[in-house]
């Protein structure tokens, strides 16, 4: 098992940066494929972005995509997500996701395909 903890988020302006990161417990985090996912209110949970469990694979959301970025520290149990040019619609709850897998390319888009979730992180962009 896994257990996962975001931090990193908080109030901003639109266009600034955050980095979020999502702790994980565990001696074999490598073995797992991570996500990103985020819930503003009212709204169903949605896909920002994913890593294979190697690194070497990423994915992202097409309303994120080129102003954010995935990555891993397989040494340190670390996934981090870095968000530039932050918007208003950029406010919601940060989750980290996480599942075991055999395989080191493969990343996933989807809610169900993820075992472990953390808490979550608020992220608030103010206009």
């Amino acid at each position: 098992q896994v257990q996962l903890v975001e931090s990193g988020g908080g109030l901003v302006q639109a266009g600034d940066s955050l980095r979020l990161t999502c702790a994980a417990s565990g001696r074999t985090f490598s073995s797992y494929r991570m996500g990103w996912f985020r819930q503003a209110p009212g709204k169903e949970r949605e896909f920002v972005a994913a890593i294979s469990r190697s690194g070497y694979n990423t994915d992202y959301a097409d309303p994120v995509k080129g102003r954010t970025t995935i990555s891993r520290d397989n040494a340190k149990n670390m996934v981090y997500l870095q968000m530039n040019s932050l918007k208003p619609e950029d406010t919601a709850v940060y989750y980290c996701a996480a599942r075991y897998t055999a395989i080191s390319t493969v990343t996933s888009r989807t809610n169900g395909e993820y075992d472990y979730w953390g808490q979550g992180t608020q992220v608030t962009v103010s206009s």
